[in-house]
């Protein structure tokens, strides 16, 4: 008959101490360290909200110190108020933007900017100025306008190194004439200031397309790369519940419901 090997005695207390590490208590945090992270979670907090209304208000200040002085003292709500009126100066810059546009909408509204433009055209530096900023503003604040109207990757600095960039129109005149290439305007900032940046001319077959938004291009570049939007071709992903979500899926249902109702009427 074979004889079966047994296992080896333990030794003693060796079943003691297997049993005494696998409950072993987790490790204790320090009251410092616990400290430290509420620290650092407020701060992550606070911090964002807390920049963008000092900006805010530093911004609504300074239009109200450089604009209120120039209301007459007479439709100044100021001086009947025992206190100060804060964005009064915003909202007197809000209307007489709207009474120009509204004014240059009209016949002797566009006969004046005509007007005002031939003198201008006459100044040899302002002229260059001048019709610089029109052609920008016009671009960016139109609502037809393409101005970065998509993210896009690009091979940038160097071949294996990506970029984000944004589209900003179609290359058109000179450049693509040059060329002999279908090629198309973008805009590759800087970080994390994306005032700054570079304007490149790229084949369109060289440039990838993204899913994600301007807003969400723009807070990667900002970040440095640390804030990244979620992969919305993934399999399986599902889209956050948005106030522009629960709309679409109202109008969804209430377009089926008309339809049902109109086939039935029909039959």
């Amino acid at each position: 008959m074979k004889k079966t090997d047994s296992p080896p005695p333990s030794a003693p207390g060796a079943d003691d101490d297997d049993r005494a590490r696998l409950v072993r208590p987790p490790k204790r945090v320090s009251l410092l360290s616990r400290l430290r992270t509420y620290l650092l979670t407020g701060l992550i907090v606070t911090a964002p909200l807390a920049i963008t209304i000092y900006l805010a208000w530093a911004f609504i200040v300074t239009v109200d110190e450089n604009v209120t002085p120039l209301i007459p003292a007479r439709y100044n709500p100021e001086n009947y108020l025992p206190f100060t009126v804060p964005g009064l100066g915003i909202l007197v810059v809000s209307i007489g933007f709207i009474i120009i546009g509204f004014l240059t909408a009209n016949f002797v509204g566009r006969s004046l900017i005509r007007t005002g433009e031939r003198l201008v055209d006459r100044m040899p530096v302002v002229r260059t100025v001048y019709s610089a900023l029109k052609q920008i503003f016009e671009t960016v604040l139109q609502q037809s306008s393409q101005a970065f109207s998509q993210v896009v990757l690009i091979e940038y600095p160097r071949p294996g190194s990506w970029a984000i960039a944004f589209l900003t129109a179609d290359t058109l005149g000179e450049v693509p004439r040059r060329t002999e290439r279908d090629l198309i305007s973008l805009f590759v900032p800087t970080t994390p200031n994306p005032t700054s940046g570079f304007v490149l001319f790229v084949p369109r077959e060289d440039v990838i397309f993204l899913d994600m938004t301007v807003e969400e291009g723009m807070k990667m570049v900002i970040s440095a790369g640390m804030v990244m939007p979620p992969d919305r071709t993934a399999p399986g992903y599902v889209p956050p519940i948005t106030p522009e979500t629960v709309r679409a899926r109202r109008l969804q249902a209430r377009n089926n419901r008309n339809n049902r109702a109109n086939k039935a009427a029909a039959e």
